[in-house]
Parts: structure tokens; C-alpha cells; sequence
């Protein structure tokens, strides 16, 4: 919204600052980060008043959690999603439909999230909207999304998916990019969902992710950084980088309330929808496969349920102690920011390994 203002510089001074994605980058960042120390208060206190019993607690998860997470209440996604919308719609150019793709397609899994959220608070069960039901609204939007992003795409990359590693090295789908990058979206949203279960174990990987496709949105955004490094050339993806820094604001100022002892949880309201911007942005830029490799840690957690499911099915056995693996790990005794941390750590090692791969060709 704020970009009308550099139509006043005549080429220098302060309003030419608004042309540099750069710049509004930040101010996004400042912005969202603002928004969650302001508003973060009154709406915990909100959230508390209205869930007196807070979110529910599986009563077959781990024991520690009756103890320790009893009471807390959960749709602090809420606050992520409000200061990702009003940074977005302040800072980014809203003439850029890959924001709008982006946007909409975070914001629609938030209210999916929303309405599993408040399924669970209304009922005092953890119980909410089915799985089946949250899957296959999520496949609908990634199905918009998808073929929205097929337009968009130049005509040399639409329907095409990039091989990290290997210059000029594209798989044709056809029109078969669509079911692929729906999976791709509603995959990634779930997966954010399933990790998110101890205090701040999803938020910081999900920054990390972003971040790491917040620098691919906008080297792909850039003709000159994509002919020296090799990469396909998306016009108007470097835009993403906003919506990126607003995430990042938004996050770190959930954060700051999340962190262990949590005051609040994110619930389905917060993680489907920051595990669907994450999937949208790998689409728009055509960085699908990249994103397996940055958002490792979510493929590990949504693995370890698939295996612990199928093999148990099949054996009457199980593989971990407990699915997501993270809950495995409290099962043997670590101790919850021993796990957390540790995550960390693996969350930044793969975002490395991803940005490797805009130079490593």
C-alpha cells in the first residue's frame, strides 16, 4: 500500500526509498514484530477469558503434558496471521499477484485451522474438525492455488517442475503440476501442524524455512542474480521477500509469548497456515523440491506418523514410542528444550543445505 508513496521522489531522498523491496522488507519486518508485542497482551488475555480450560489435552500423549500444558489457551495463530496481513498490506506492492497467491492461500488454511481450533475449544475435546475433512480442504486450496500459479508462471516454466543442482533441467508435468503442487501445499501445511506440539518446536523452524525461501523468492526475482547463478527466472516472486519479513515480525513476536513456559498456544489457526505459505511460496517460485530439503524437519515428523501408522496396521507393532517422532524423543527422557533446541539445530543445517543449492550447479 505504501509503495504509492515513491511516485513522489524524483529519483532520491526519502521517498525513493519505498522502490527497494529491500527497504519495505524491514519496515514489514518492524511492523509485524510491533503488532505482535502491542496486541499480544490483550489478545492472550482474550483467549484466556474465553477458554477458561484452555486447549485441550490428548490424555494419551505424553503424561507431562497434563502437568504442564493444562489451561493453556490455544488460536495464538491469530496474532501471527493479523500481523502477517496488516505488514503484508502495508509494505508490498498490491498490484503483484504472487502476494496475493501467497496471502490468500496462508490466510484460507488459517480459517480452516481456525475452525478446527475452536471445534476443539467449543467441544473441551481435542477432537476437532476430522483429518480427512482438513486434508481435503486443503488439497482444494492448494488446487487454486496451483493452477493460479500456473498462469502466473512464465510460459517456459508453467506446468514445469525445476531440478535443484542441474542448470535448465525441468520435468514436465503438463497440467499434472497441479495434483503435485496441491500435495505439495496441503502436505506442507500438515506438516507444520504435526510439529507443533512442544513450546516454540515449529515457530523458529518455520522462520528459518521462510526465511531461506524469503532470499530464493527474491534471487528468482531477479533477472541479473539468475543468469549468474543459474536458476529460472520468476518475474515478480522477489515481492515474496515482503510477505517473508512479515511472517518472520509476526513469528518472533508469537514468540516471545510462546516460549517455554508457553501463554499461549499457535493451534491449527497458526500452524496450517504458516505450513501453507510455505508451500505456496516454494510453488510460486518453482522451488518445490528445495523445499523437501529446507523444511526437512516437518518431512521427518510427518514421515516418522506415516511409518508409526502403516507399520502398526500392518505388524500390530510400533516403530517409535510415540508419533511425531518429537514426542519419541520425550518418551526416552529428553527433556522438552533439550528436544526443542536440538530441532533447531536440524532446522538450520537443512536451510543451509537448501540455499546451497542456488550456487551448487
Amino acid at each position: 500500500m505504501l509503495f504509492w508513496l515513491s511516485e513522489f521522489s524524483d529519483g532520491g531522498g526519502l521517498f525513493n526509498l519505498f522502490r527497494y523491496i529491500t527497504f519495505r522488507a524491514g519496515a514489514a519486518f518492524v511492523t509485524a514484530l510491533v503488532f505482535g508485542f502491542l496486541f499480544g497482551p490483550p489478545l492472550i488475555n482474550l483467549l484466556r477469558k474465553r477458554q477458561r480450560n484452555g486447549q485441550p489435552i490428548r490424555s494419551d500423549g505424553p503424561e507431562s503434558h497434563l502437568l504442564t500444558k493444562a489451561g493453556t489457551p490455544t488460536m495464538g495463530g491469530v496474532l501471527i496471521l493479523g500481523a502477517l496481513c496488516v505488514s503484508t498490506l502495508l509494505w508490498a506492492r498490491l498490484d503483484n499477484p504472487f502476494v496475493w497467491l501467497v496471502l490468500g492461500t496462508t490466510v484460507a488454511f488459517g480459517l480452516i485451522g481456525f475452525a478446527d481450533d475452536y471445534a476443539k475449544v467449543s467441544r473441551g475435546n481435542h477432537k476437532g474438525v476430522p483429518g480427512r475433512v482438513r486434508f481435503a480442504l486443503g488439497l482444494g486450496i492448494g488446487a487454486v492455488a496451483s493452477g493460479v500459479a500456473m498462469i502466473l508462471h512464465p510460459t517456459a516454466l508453467s506446468g514445469q517442475v525445476a531440478v535443484p543442482l542441474f542448470n535448465d533441467v525441468l520435468i514436465n508435468l503438463g497440467w499434472f503440476f497441479i495434483p503435485f503442487a496441491m500435495v505439495v501445499i496441503a502436505g506442507s501445511a500438515n506438516a507444520v501442524n504435526l510439529t507443533d506440539g512442544l513450546d516454540g518446536l515449529a515457530i523458529m523452524p518455520v522462520m528459518i524455512a521462510a526465511g531461506t525461501l524469503g532470499v530464493i523468492a527474491y534471487t528468482v526475482g531477479r533477472v541479473d542474480f539468475t543468469e549468474y547463478l543459474g536458476v529460472h527466472f520468476v518475474p515478480g516472486t522477489g515481492e515474496l521477500l515482503i510477505f517473508v519479513a512479515a511472517l518472520i515480525g509476526g513469528s518472533l513476536g508469537f514468540l516471545w509469548y510462546n516460549a517455554p513456559p508457553a501463554a499461549v498456544f499457535m493451534g491449527d489457526t497458526g500452524s496450517l497456515a504458516l505450513g501453507g505459505a510455505l508451500g505456496a511460496i516454494a510453488v510460486a517460485t518453482k522451488h518445490e523440491i528445495v523445499l523437501a530439503i529446507v523444511g526437512g524437519l516437518f518431512v521427518l515428523e510427518a514421515m516418522s506418523v506415516i511409518i508409526q501408522v502403516a507399520y502398526f496396521k500392518a505388524t500390530g507393532r510400533r516403530v517409535f514410542l510415540m508419533a511425531p517422532i518429537h514426542h519419541h524423543f520425550e518418551k526416552k527422557g529428553w527433556a522438552e528444550p533439550q528436544i526443542v533446541i536440538r530441532f533447531w539445530i536440524i532446522s538450520l543445517v537443512l536451510a543451509l543445505i537448501g540455499l546451497a543449492t542456488l550456487k551448487v550447479r
